[in-house]
């Protein structure tokens, strides 16, 4: 009879090297590099595009709270996004701790040869579970923006793809289309 996995905990999180990023998924510790300037670039590039009109409402609606790789604890997981966004109204007040168990209105994961696979089957449906009502995935070397909405109707509230985005067209992804921004821009130093 093999041995019961023994299932990580927050401890494993804060016990593991620094340069790693960590993560908690249903008992299961993650570990991965930090990303490579690509990557930075096009997370750096959304927080630039959304952040002033949207977070602050300089030129835009406001309305938002735009965060670079918070420190997610939904329920016993621990996850980490790139960028991730709550409507104000349900993140009012930034907390005091280094983590927030608020589940966020929108996530953005930046897709890398050594994250791209995870991110899809791993953490998406661990937002969905947990109520984040939209999810970008940025492809720096395909080039890609993929919109998703998450349908509370269908079983295990699955993600419902709206739109792919390539090229440098201006765009209006979902939930931030009040206003475009240039896609090229996320590629783009």
């Amino acid at each position: 009879m093999p041995a019961a996995r023994k299932l990580a905990t927050y401890d494993d999180v804060l016990n593991a090297p620094a340069h790693l990023i960590a993560e908690l998924i249903h008992g299961v510790l993650h570990t991965m590099p930090r990303p490579a300037p690509k990557h930075s670039n096009a997370a750096s590039s959304v927080t630039a595009n959304i952040g002033p009109p949207f977070g602050r409402g300089r030129g835009g609606p406001g309305g938002w709270v735009i965060l670079l790789e918070p420190e997610l604890h939904l329920g016993a997981d621990v996850l980490v996004p790139d960028v991730a966004g709550w409507r104000r109204e349900r993140l009012p007040v930034l907390p005091e701790k280094a983590h927030i168990s608020v589940a966020p209105d929108w996530i953005c994961e930046v897709l890398s040869p050594g994250n791209a696979k995870f991110d899809r089957t791993v953490k998406l449906p661990r937002y969905a579970e947990a109520g984040v009502s939209f999810a970008w995935l940025i492809d720096p070397i395909e080039e890609t923006l993929e919109v998703y909405e998450r349908d509370a109707k269908l079983a295990g509230h699955k993600w419902v793809l709206l739109a792919t985005f390539t090229g440098a067209d201006p765009v209006h992804p979902v939930p931030f289309d009040a206003l475009p921004f240039e896609l090229a821009d996320l590629w783009s130093i």
